[in-house]
């Protein structure tokens, strides 16, 4: 036997530790060679790390959440004999690539969503009976049933859509009584049918939840850090603007209509066309501040931050020179970038070094917002969601698309003025669209 150290490789260019975000293996377990063993984040990738040998798990580095520092033993594993190691090699978790896999799995095994559902455990409404028995019942009653211990212990089987539905329900699958193979929503219809008469249980009723514990772990506990320090670091003020994109919005529709084969034109392309007009007279808020320092850095390029929101969390992709790109170009990388942040392929210098940042929650935007900062930055631009409303034109009332636009500063960096002169910039831009296009 040898016991086997696995250290902590250098997972990319800088980083001096990551954090455990998950586990694959525990202590007692037998691994064998390129078997995942944990996941580990750096700064924004997660990295999957293999194991190099097989054997059996002695010890791991810590728990989930946990920081492991480059170079230290991240498990020890019991192996027989001498063994060689190749150098360990970590790649970015492919998540593309797994759903196509698993995808391509599914369709070759129809039959493998029919999971087992775990243990039955009795409704209470049903076992609220005198002497611990089920109501009687006719030949054709389909809810809950308790013919014999060995039908009831028997796991039930049901799609994912019907073990979900069943759970929101508060519905034990072992209790419901199919003519089948296993459980369909035909069968949760016809159990709560007969419940509600029987006055067990009340379909539609609100239930509490039991308390549920998340350990702010990976890229949530990152966001949870950057928030926190921008708001304890700068001084945050929002103005925010009303602006008529009516004449853009139709712009825009006749764009769409002749695009041919180049990707569909949102707002955001329009917006940050303007955004990158207006920043040679207002520098000040195309900035960065070192604060320890005492330094600010007034950018020449518009390195434009995109927030995206993913599956793991809120992640700022960087739009590279922002201002040598047209619209179609934008909307391109856009969309290029966002999927690429969604499906964990950003590369690392895709998601650092932005100048600027843009947030936007598309129809959701709401009225108004006053997003934080994305700091060291010191400004942040949020539109809002267009809404159609009448307005004056001198005497006449008339339908106009309306969208509010938020801006939210580092008052140590960027005064008021210099704000509101900025937004009343951008709405000369946005509100006379064909500005845009030229030079």
């Amino acid at each position: 036997m040898a016991r086997f150290e696995f250290r902590l490789p250098d997972i990319g260019e800088g980083i001096s530790e990551a954090e455990v975000v998950a586990w694959h293996v525990k202590v007692g377990d037998t691994v064998e060679e390129d078997q995942q063993i944990a996941d580990m984040m750096t700064d924004k990738a997660t990295v999957e790390m293999e194991s190099p040998v097989s054997g059996t798990v002695l010890e791991l580095a810590g728990e989930v959440g946990d920081q492991v520092s480059i170079g230290s033993t991240l498990i020890v594993i019991e192996t027989e004999g001498d063994i060689e190691v190749d150098e360990v090699k970590a790649e970015p978790a492919d998540e593309a690539r797994r759903d196509e896999v698993e995808g391509q799995y599914e369709a070759e095994n129809p039959g493998v969503e029919e999971e087992v559902v775990g243990a039955p455990q009795p409704p209470t409404g049903v076992t609220a009976q005198a002497g611990g028995q089920s109501p009687e019942r006719s030949a054709h009653d389909t809810g809950p049933t308790r013919e014999d211990d060995e039908v009831h212990d028997k796991p039930a089987l049901a799609s994912p859509a019907v073990r979900a539905r069943a759970r929101d329900l508060g519905i034990d699958l072992a209790d419901v009584k199919t003519d089948g193979d296993r459980v369909r929503h035909a069968d949760l219809d016809a159990y709560l049918r007969y419940s509600a008469q029987q006055g067990y249980h009340a379909p539609h009723a609100s239930r509490a939840r039991a308390d549920e514990t998340v350990k702010v772990i990976g890229m949530r506990r990152r966001i949870a850090e950057n928030m926190a320090a921008s708001k304890r670091a700068i001084p945050h003020f929002t103005y925010v603007e009303e602006i008529d994109v009516t004449a853009l919005e139709e712009m825009r529709g006749d764009l769409n209509a002749n695009r041919g084969g180049r990707p569909k034109l949102t707002m955001l392309p329009f917006l940050i066309v303007a955004i990158c007009r207006t920043i040679p007279d207002f520098p000040m808020i195309n900035a960065r501040y070192d604060d320890e320092a005492g330094v600010v850095t007034r950018h020449g390029q518009v390195h434009l931050g995109m927030a995206t929101q993913t599956d793991a969390g809120l992640m700022v992709p960087v739009i590279r020179d922002a201002q040598n790109r047209n619209v179609w170009q934008l909307a391109t990388e856009i969309g290029r970038l966002a999927d690429a942040a969604r499906t964990g392929k950003a590369k690392s210098d895709e998601l650092s070094g932005s100048t600027l940042t843009v947030t936007s929650l598309g129809p959701l935007g709401g009225i108004a917002a006053t997003p934080v900062i994305n700091r060291p930055e010191v400004a942040i631009i949020g539109p809002n969601k267009i809404v159609e409303r009448p307005i004056f034109v001198g005497d006449d009332i008339v339908r106009a698309k309306l969208m509010n636009l938020s801006i939210s500063c580092d008052h140590r960096v960027v005064d008021g003025w210099d704000a509101a002169s900025f937004v009343q910039a951008l709405k000369k831009l946005l509100e006379t669209p064909v500005l845009l296009f030229a030079d």
